[in-house]
């Protein structure tokens, strides 16, 4: 089912939310990268990628992991793939 911006910006923001519990998301800005916000490592970041898979069927290519940087990135690279 497709989904809004908005909609996307949520489902990323709770995955964060789960693989870095100390982080407050709700401050996060979505046009400025997410490792400049927020304390993530390499295996962070592929914990954010294996959810998307394990949760929507989403498959992110290791070559597209950098349209996953920003929050906006994010949105723009997965709303094809919410269909």
């Amino acid at each position: 089912m497709a989904k809004t911006k908005e909609e996307i910006l949520e489902i990323v923001r709770g995955i964060i939310a789960e693989i870095a519990p100390d982080e407050d998301v709700s401050a996060l800005k979505a046009e400025v990268p997410l490792r400049e916000q927020l304390d993530l490592d390499s295996m962070d970041f592929l914990d954010i990628v294996m959810e998307l898979r394990k949760r929507y069927a989403i498959d992110v290519p290791e070559a597209d992991y950098p349209h996953l940087e920003s929050l906006d990135s994010c949105a723009a690279y997965l709303a094809d793939r919410f269909q």
